[in-house]
C-alpha cells in the first residue's frame, strides 16, 4: 500500500481529517431551494487544508447535474477566462448556439446574421447566466488563493453585478487571512465583507487521534500523543503521518525531521514576512512562558496601544490566536522551538 500521506500543499490526501460542519455550511447555502448566499471565502494560514476543502465541495457538486463548476487562476483576466470556459463547457457551449448570443468578437465560434454582436465580457457573461438560469441549473466559480490584484479587482465587481440581477452565479474562494483583508479593504469592494469567512481553525484533536490509531494501530494514548503533536494543524497531520508511516509506525522516531520539516515547508516563509518589532513581539511570548497578555506586555516593557497591534498582525498571520479574552497561545506545533532557535541567531 502506498503511504496514504502527501506533503503536497493542496492535494486531497488519501487520508484526511474531515471538517463536516464546515463544510456543510457551504453546502446547504448553495443548495438551498431559496438563494440566500451565494459566496463564502474560506481563510486560514498555508498548510490548514483551504485548497483540499475547495476542491471536495466542488466535486461535490459536480456529481450534481443541476451544477455547472468552473475553476479560475487569479493571476489571469478572470472576465475573459470565465467566458472562455464557459464557451468551453459542452453544455454552456450548446446553450450559446441555441440560444444564438454572438461571441465572434471574442474569438469563439461564428458570426450570427440578424444577432448584436456582444463585444463586452460582462455583457456576455451575463446573457449566458440569464439562460442557465432559464434551465433551472446553477454555476459555482472556484478561485484558488485571492489576493488584491487588478484582475481579482474588476472581477469582484462584475461578481456583484450578477449578484445583484439575481443571476445563479456562486463563488467560492480561498486565501490567506492578510490577502482576503487587503481584498475586502479596496474602494467599492465593501459587499466582501458581508461574504461570510470560513476560516480554518484546528482540527478535531480526538478525530485527529482516532485516525492516527487506525492507520497506525497504536494505543490510545501514544495515538492521542502523536495528535497533540500537530495541535490540529492539517499539514502537520500530514507530514508527521508521511514520516511515522515511513519509519514503521514510530512516531517519536521522526519527531526531530518532522519539525525539520515544518520549518522548511511553513515556518521560514512565516517568519520571513513579519516584521521586526513583530519578531520580537513572537519571541516575547516564547521568554515570558506565560498566555497572559499583561505578563507579555509587561515583560517587553509595551503599552496596551503599542502592543495590540502586534498582536493583531500575527493573528491574521494565523501565527497566534487570541480569542480568548486576555490570552493569546501560538496556534502551530513547535513554534515555540522556531522561534527560540531563529531570534536567538539574528
Amino acid at each position: 500500500m502506498p503511504n496514504p500521506f502527501t506533503l503536497i500543499f493542496g492535494k486531497s490526501p488519501l487520508e484526511s481529517v474531515d471538517r463536516p460542519v464546515q463544510s456543510y455550511e457551504i453546502l446547504n447555502a448553495f443548495t438551498s431551494e431559496i438563494i440566500n448566499q451565494q459566496m463564502f471565502i474560506i481563510t486560514g494560514v498555508r498548510g490548514t487544508g483551504k485548497t483540499v476543502m475547495m476542491t471536495e465541495i466542488s466535486h461535490t457538486l459536480k456529481e450534481n447535474a443541476n451544477w455547472i463548476v468552473l475553476e479560475l487562476n487569479p493571476a489571469t483576466d478572470l472576465l475573459h477566462s470565465l467566458l472562455s470556459k464557459l464557451y468551453s463547457n459542452y453544455f454552456v457551449s450548446n446553450l450559446i448556439k441555441s440560444a444564438k448570443i454572438d461571441l465572434s468578437f471574442f474569438g469563439f465560434g461564428v458570426s450570427i446574421d440578424g444577432t448584436a454582436q456582444i463585444t463586452d465580457y460582462e455583457t456576455a457573461i451575463i446573457k449566458i447566466l440569464e439562460k442557465i438560469k432559464k434551465e433551472g441549473k446553477r454555476l459555482l466559480i472556484c478561485i484558488d488563493e485571492m489576493s488584491s490584484n487588478e484582475y481579482m479587482k474588476v472581477f469582484a465587481s462584475s461578481f456583484q453585478i450578477f449578484v445583484r440581477q439575481e443571476l445563479p452565479v456562486f463563488l467560492l474562494g480561498t486565501g490567506l487571512y492578510e490577502n482576503i483583508d487587503e481584498l475586502q479593504n479596496e474602494k467599492n469592494l465593501t459587499f466582501l465583507y458581508r461574504a461570510p469567512k470560513i476560516q480554518l481553525k484546528p482540527l478535531n484533536i480526538y478525530a485527529t487521534a482516532s485516525k492516527y490509531q487506525s492507520i497506525f494501530k497504536l494505543s490510545e494514548s501514544d495515538a492521542f500523543k502523536m495528535a497533540e503533536l500537530t495541535k490540529g494543524y492539517p499539514f502537520a497531520f500530514q507530514v508527521l503521518g508521511y514520516l511515522t508511516w515511513n519509519n514503521n509506525g514510530n512516531f517519536q522516531s521522526v519527531i526531530k525531521d518532522y519539525q525539520q520539516y515544518l520549518s522548511e515547508f511553513v515556518y521560514d516563509k512565516l517568519w520571513s514576512e513579519l516584521s521586526e518589532k513583530d519578531r520580537i513581539v513572537a519571541n516575547g511570548i516564547v521568554e515570558i512562558n506565560s498566555n497572559k497578555i499583561k505578563d507579555i506586555r509587561e515583560h517587553l516593557g509595551m503599552s496596551s496601544n503599542e502592543f495590540t497591534p502586534y498582536r493583531q498582525r500575527l493573528i491574521k498571520k494565523g501565527i497566534i490566536d487570541g480569542s480568548s479574552r486576555g490570552i493569546v497561545y501560538f496556534t502551530l506545533p513547535l513554534f515555540e522551538e522556531y522561534v527560540n532557535t531563529h531570534f536567538e541567531y539574528e
